[in-house]
């Protein structure tokens, strides 16, 4: 098992064309643990930002009666993917994997692929 800072250096090293990650409490808002980023992508921002657009979607999910979940949300930007992942499992209500991608060196459904992985293996 994997604990945070392991499981965003291994999506940061493992996964092609990233550019940033973290893991954030959408409850709160709060960035748990970040890697990457940068002074054009400041992902405590991200992170309280990307916070709106998931509980947004549970809202929605809510009132169209929708029972079942919610596996990633995608945001493609002209030059970047934003990938984020809702986790599952013992201790992880709440948290979602944030995954930022530089569109020319990513191949996306890897990075699905790969964060999944990941998600299995992190221990919070």
């Amino acid at each position: 098992m994997a604990n945070t800072e392991t499981a965003l250096k291994e999506a940061t090293t493992v996964i092609d064309g990233a550019i940033g990650a973290a893991l954030v409490d959408y409850t709160s808002g709060m960035a748990l643990g970040t890697i990457g980023g940068g002074k054009d992508l400041d992902l405590n921002v991200a992170a309280a930002g990307n916070t709106d657009v998931v509980r947004a979607k549970v809202r929605t999910m809510e009132m169209l009666g929708l029972k079942d979940d919610i596996e990633d949300i995608l945001i493609t930007l002209g030059g970047q993917y934003h990938l984020i992942r809702l986790l599952k499992g013992r201790g992880t209500d709440g948290l979602f994997l944030y995954l930022a991608l530089d569109k020319q060196r990513a191949n996306l459904a890897m990075a699905r692929h790969q964060l999944r992985k990941i998600e299995n293996e992190l221990d919070v």
